[in-house]
């Protein structure tokens, strides 16, 4: 009797069987993996705020001073564009004067001393306006300070590179619960109280120094520590934002009213409707995302494909470098008549739920979505400072009191 030969190997079936077990096991294994790398990358954007908070530090160590925002050279009555009159017209944003504090000594370097153009041309220290265009850099052949992406500044999680954006940031000035006269207009582009027909605006200093509560004061001289009356453990010195990637995303692309009641300095329009406006772009089928076709007229994108948040990290335009503690992370951005004016500008990132803040004592915490903002959906609680009295509690809830400085409003629990 011939026994038959057992033949090894698997069946069709069996190979199926262990193919389906694989790719089961793939997809459950891949979320896992996404939320591994995510995790590391949120570990790495805290680590970098921690890293600039320290910088902060140092700075008023060595100065005795938080770092000025909206600051340079003054309006020599030249181009501010090209050599040799070229000057940044007080317009440099909290970052420039940091840079030799979190490692950054050779684009220090390169800022503090006078840099020749292509031309030949001479351009004085502190280099020249941040908001260059992309043809008036070409023209001076390119300010690399302005142009370069500084990885401190970048959080791991952010995917935008490169052009049309030019140096790109995603830590942002905390100026605290208004936007009224954030864009530093009571002091003109020599340092001086402003004026109108010759006469000093004081009423305009008045108003942003009443409205102007957060850790960071446009073009105001002298603030120190001192003057973070709260605690510097109860209140945001800086905050994430995210950086635009052409995709009409609410977060880093701005809407607004282009003809708008108001100038671009109270951001007042605010009030009238404008943020109403704004509310109206938003695409119903995608709501993280304008469609700028779904309203005909002034209401439109102000931006446009250069100027998106965070795009130009020198820039002390809000768009690109501030926000406020008046709508909660990953809000929609609402202007006021163009993209160096004032408006509602939140906090956001890409990670999920939330955003990281770094607050005065250089401690990081992560904010989420859902923190209570009080009445920020209320527009006559928007403008913070006309005629709210100095020092009045925040209408914005608890994100509104961790922004000011100075309204006596301390945080008890743990964030």
């Amino acid at each position: 009797m011939v026994r038959k030969q057992k033949r090894l190997g698997f069946t069709l079936v069996e190979l199926l069987v262990v193919i389906a077990i694989i790719g089961v096991l793939v997809g459950l294994l891949l979320p896992a993996v996404q939320a591994a790398r995510e995790a590391a990358r949120r570990m790495s954007c805290s680590n970098n705020f921690k890293q600039i908070g320290l910088a902060v530090h140092n700075y008023h160590s060595a100065f005795k001073l938080i770092p000025p925002y909206m600051t340079g050279t003054i309006d020599n009555g030249g181009n501010p564009r090209t050599a040799p009159t070229a000057n940044n017209l007080l317009s440099l944003s909290h970052l420039p004067g940091l840079t030799p504090f979190f490692e950054q000594q050779a684009i220090w370097e390169q800022i503090s001393n006078p840099w020749q153009t292509s031309g030949g041309g001479i351009i004085q220290a502190f280099g020249p306006y941040p908001d260059l265009s992309l043809s008036d850099q070409a023209n001076i052949g390119g300010y690399d300070p302005w142009m370069t992406n500084i990885p401190t500044l970048r959080c791991p999680s952010d995917p935008g590179q490169g052009l049309p954006s030019q140096g790109r940031t995603n830590y942002a000035a905390s100026l605290g619960d208004s936007f009224l006269r954030s864009d530093g207009s009571f002091y003109d582009r020599q340092g001086n109280v402003a004026k109108n027909k010759g006469i000093e605006r004081v009423d305009w200093l008045t108003a942003a120094r009443s409205a102007q509560r957060g850790f960071f004061v446009p073009r105001i001289k002298g603030m120190a520590f001192r003057d973070v009356l709260d605690g510097l453990s109860n209140t945001i010195c800086m905050g994430e934002i995210i950086t635009d990637l052409g995709d009409n995303d609410i977060r880093s692309q701005a809407a607004g009213d282009s003809a708008g009641p108001a100038s671009r300095r109270s951001g007042a329009n605010m009030l009238n409707g404008g943020h109403v406006k704004c509310k109206a772009l938003i695409d119903p089928e995608r709501p993280q995302f304008w469609n700028f076709s779904l309203v005909s007229g002034t209401v439109k994108s102000l931006a446009g494909a250069e100027n998106g948040r965070g795009g130009k990290w020198a820039m002390a335009h809000g768009l690109y470098t501030t926000f406020q503690t008046i709508f909660p992370p990953n809000s929609e951005i609402c202007l006021s008549r163009d993209r160096s004016g004032s408006g509602l500008l939140p906090a956001a990132s890409r990670h999920q739920g939330g955003c990281h803040v770094l607050m005065g004592d250089g401690a990081v915490k992560f904010i989420t979505d859902s923190i209570d903002a009080g009445r920020s959906q209320d527009p006559s609680a928007r403008v913070v400072g006309n005629g709210t009295p100095n020092g009045a509690e925040s209408p914005f809830g608890l994100w509104g009191a961790l922004g000011t400085r100075a309204s006596r409003e301390v945080i008890e629990e743990e964030l």
